[in-house]
């Protein structure tokens, strides 16, 4: 196993999740496609694609002309039939690399939110993993303000009052979160340490109490995608 790990800018990067590869000796390599200078590896080295997160939107390809070649990457993994993993706007690329529509949603989510798991969700054996005490709800990480239309053959594994897509998976081994699975409390704190208009004691001192089990479920989640 080989896991290759996309950043879009340097600050979002895998968290939790190269915990979990690092604890369990998996192989990976880091792509910051955003570098110019970065070249992109041999895809056929890879047995997992996983796709973070980033400030800019799907849709600014003109602007940030490195979303081309990771759209390319996503459909390669796919049609190869290879297991990818998408995180806010990795799983908004997922989204559009199956010819979903990508747009504003019209209002932002940032903090700490709980969002529903559908009844698909809950019989998926790796979304389940989120399960606040198996109840249909997990509590996680948001910061967005884009959503995606569902792609076709998707099925929707998770949902929230503000958008209806919080997660889906397509086929038995993609899977796109809109929220932030990968965070941890120093991450936090470097992204909000310079944001306006957020009250940092407050969300840090929510982390303080929410990551401990957080981490765990978001381990048994990893167990099951890196399976």
């Amino acid at each position: 196993m080989s896991v290759l790990i996309v950043k879009n800018i340097k600050s979002e990067g895998p968290g939790t999740i190269e915990d979990y590869l690092k604890g369990k000796d998996i192989p990976y390599s880091i792509l910051e496609i955003f570098d110019c200078k970065a070249e992109i590896p041999d895809l056929k080295e890879f047995t997992h694609l996983v796709v973070m997160g980033g400030p800019m939107a799907v849709y600014e390809s003109d602007e940030h002309a490195f979303l081309s070649y990771e759209r390319a990457i996503i459909r390669v993994f796919i049609k190869s039939g290879r297991p990818v993993l998408g995180i806010c706007l990795g799983a908004q690329m997922i989204a559009d690399a199956l010819g979903a529509k990508v747009y504003p949603g019209g209002t932002q989510e940032v903090g700490w939110h709980n969002v529903d798991l559908t009844p698909e969700g809950m019989q998926d054996p790796s979304l389940s993993t989120l399960s606040v005490d198996k109840a249909s709800y997990a509590e996680v990480f948001q910061w967005h303000g884009d959503t995606f239309d569902l792609p076709e053959k998707a099925v929707r594994i998770s949902s929230s009052e503000a958008y209806r897509n919080q997660a889906f998976r397509y086929g038995g081994n993609v899977y796109a979160l809109q929220f932030h699975i990968e965070v941890t409390p120093e991450i936090i704190r470097e992204w909000f340490k310079d944001e306006k208009g957020v009250d940092i004691d407050k969300m840090l001192q929510q982390t303080d109490r929410i990551f401990p089990e957080y981490y765990k479920r978001a381990m048994n989640f990893y167990e099951k995608i890196f399976s």
